[in-house]
């Protein structure tokens, strides 16, 4: 019970947005799929549900081909920034719908408590509502869908504090109730790097990272000090990056390191997902 996609090239004249790319999204896991604007993530996303169609490469949902219609596109829910919509429905009435058309697998009384939950008004049309209430109807519709496969893409835009604590709280309880396969794009890293259990990590449409977020952030570590100490300790070691203020200097280090073996003056530290980001994409 998987998505593959192998050696899918997507070209958009001369620009490949997705570059010979390669994964395997597995049951009931939650991924965090991040880059820098431009690198390929929506476009991915987009290729899985069929909206755009890969140059070269395939694409399968449990075993079927991602463009063979209902078989393989019922499976999967995709929030998407854009709204697809109609302007003039009835926010109860895109849920009822939404039913119907996946087969009676939304939950409509869990629809209606969670927009209680979140203060959405169900008798609004679409092209009533606020950036921040859009997000949060589609938010509702992915929570409540019973298919194994829901992408989002930059769910909490729009969002206050508020909603977004909520969003990932009911997330958390959503995905405890029902497991299955969750795929957040978001530049938001720092606040799902609780949540997210494997980082997909693209750069200029290529996969540099593909690997649980334990792995990732104990494939390095960090350093912090005087500028001097910590450039002389650096000699030599695979860098990832640094960041310098004043006469202070914070480095990310490939590889793990004991506390005892560090020069007197510098303060160990795990690396922080989104610096760790940061640190990738900007090589």
């Amino acid at each position: 019970m998987s998505i593959q996609v192998t050696a899918v090239t997507k070209i958009f004249g001369q620009i490949s947005a997705v570059d010979n790319l390669s994964l395997t999204l597995e049951e009931g896991k939650i991924y965090g799929l991040l880059g820098r604007n431009g690198a390929g993530k929506t476009t991915l996303l987009n290729l899985l549900t069929n909206r755009l169609f890969p140059t070269k490469g395939t694409i399968t949902i449990e075993g079927f081909d991602a463009s063979s219609g209902d078989k393989a596109q019922g499976l999967i829910y995709f929030m998407s920034e854009k709204n697809l919509y109609p302007d003039a429905m009835r926010i109860r009435d895109i849920f009822k719908w939404t039913k119907a058309l996946y087969g009676g697998r939304l939950d409509l009384d869990y629809a209606f408590d969670l927009a209680a939950r979140f203060g959405l008004d169900m008798k609004k049309r679409v092209r009533q509502l606020s950036t921040g209430y859009t997000s949060i109807f589609k938010i509702i519709i992915a929570l409540s869908l019973q298919v194994p496969y829901i992408l989002l893409d930059e769910p909490v835009l729009g969002l206050d504090a508020n909603h977004r604590e909520l969003f990932y709280k009911l997330l958390l309880e959503s995905y405890a109730e029902n497991p299955r396969t969750i795929v957040i794009s978001t530049h938001l890293i720092e606040e799902v790097s609780g949540l997210i259990e494997h980082a997909l990590i693209i750069k200029d449409g290529k996969l540099i990272k593909n690997e649980p977020v334990e792995t990732l952030l104990s494939s390095g570590y960090t350093v912090t000090g005087a500028k001097e100490t910590v450039e002389s300790y650096l000699k030599g070691k695979p860098v990832i990056g640094v960041d310098t203020l004043g006469g202070l200097m914070t480095a990310c280090i490939e590889g793990t390191v004991h506390e005892e073996t560090l020069p007197d003056g510098l303060v160990l530290s795990p690396p922080d997902l989104q610096k760790l980001f940061i640190r990738l994409t900007n090589q």
